[in-house]
Formats: C-alpha cells, sequence, structure tokens
C-alpha cells in the first residue's frame, strides 16, 4: 500500500463514517422531516459520479467508500420520499 492509498483509506472511513449516525438515526426514528429531499437527490448522484470515476481510474479506496456511503445515502433518500408521500408534499424540494 503506498502512502497515497493510505491518505485514500483514511479518507474513505472519515467520510463514509460521517453518514453512518444520520442512517442509524433514520433507521430508529424512522424520521426525515428536517433532512433535505433535494440535497439527498444531488448527493447520490454526486457519490454515483464518484464511484463512476473510481472505477475508471481504477481507485479502490473511492470505489469502496463511495458504494457504502451510496447505500446509506439512498436508504435516507428513500425514507425522505416515503416519509414526504405519508404527509402528501412530495414534490417540496
Amino acid at each position: 500500500m503506498t502512502v497515497t492509498d493510505l491518505f485514500g483509506y483514511l479518507a474513505a472511513i472519515g467520510t463514509t463514517g460521517a453518514f453512518i449516525p444520520q442512517a442509524i438515526k433514520v433507521f430508529k426514528t424512522k424520521k426525515t422531516e428536517d433532512l433535505s429531499l433535494g440535497a439527498f437527490i444531488l448527493l447520490c448522484l454526486g457519490i454515483l459520479l464518484w464511484i463512476i470515476y473510481g472505477v475508471l481510474v481504477q481507485s479502490f479506496p473511492l470505489i469502496i467508500a463511495n458504494c457504502l456511503t451510496f447505500i446509506m445515502t439512498s436508504y435516507i433518500l428513500v425514507m425522505i420520499i416515503k416519509e414526504k408521500r405519508a404527509r402528501g408534499n412530495i414534490s417540496s424540494f
């Protein structure tokens, strides 16, 4: 492992780890009313693009971290949409 890879893995741990508390909170409470639908749509899109970029440059830290983050943010996005549908205001970003 190179020093560059080490920095990549450390960054991956930090950025991916940042979403764990939010995903756990949403899982436990099933509440997302204070979260922005638009922000999570853009976040999921951005993470998907990072995954594609990671594959193209063959960077395992980018691929692994962003796949894990994509799973968590997609879960939160689905929960936001479900809650907004239940309240009848899915169109609000």
